[in-house]
């Protein structure tokens, strides 16, 4: 009895299979197209984050290119952090003083004395342009400003 239990058992598995397997064939032909596109939409978008990523070191690079242009287009003006210190106690004005006269604060004017920063593109006509002040000149555009 066992036996005809067993063989009724695995018949009707094997026809339940069957028909599983045939009922899944046509889903599993649907889903092959839409795997082949996505995992060409995978290709697209890795290539595009790559070129979004190359486009962003180029134009990091033409941005820091163009910065260093305007700065060698501008008369070819030097800085350094020793000759601003002499230029201010050559023209006896304080940090914040010197500061004034350049568009600057105080503290901008230390930090770049000290070398932790330099001057921005913008404030480097004006340093250079004190070079050629003297004293009286500075404090008289100084006291401009104040009034």
């Amino acid at each position: 009895m066992s036996n005809i239990a067993n063989l009724l058992k695995n018949e009707i598995t094997r026809v339940a299979r069957k028909e599983v397997r045939a009922q899944t064939k046509g889903l599993k032909q649907a889903i092959a197209p839409y795997r082949a596109q996505i995992a060409e939409l995978r290709r697209r978008t890795r290539e595009l984050e790559l070129q979004v990523k190359r486009l962003g070191r180029q134009t990091a690079r033409a941005a820091s290119a163009s910065s260093d242009g305007e700065e060698t287009g501008e008369r070819n003006l030097r800085f350094s952090a020793k000759g601003l210190a002499a230029q201010r106690r050559r023209l006896g004005l304080s940090a914040q003083a010197f500061g004034a006269l350049i568009g600057a604060s105080g503290q901008s004017v230390y930090k770049w004395e000290e070398g932790k920063a330099r001057p921005r593109a913008k404030n480097l006509p004006a340093i250079a342009a004190l070079r050629t002040m003297g004293k009286k000149e500075a404090a008289a555009r100084l006291a401009a400003l104040k009034s």
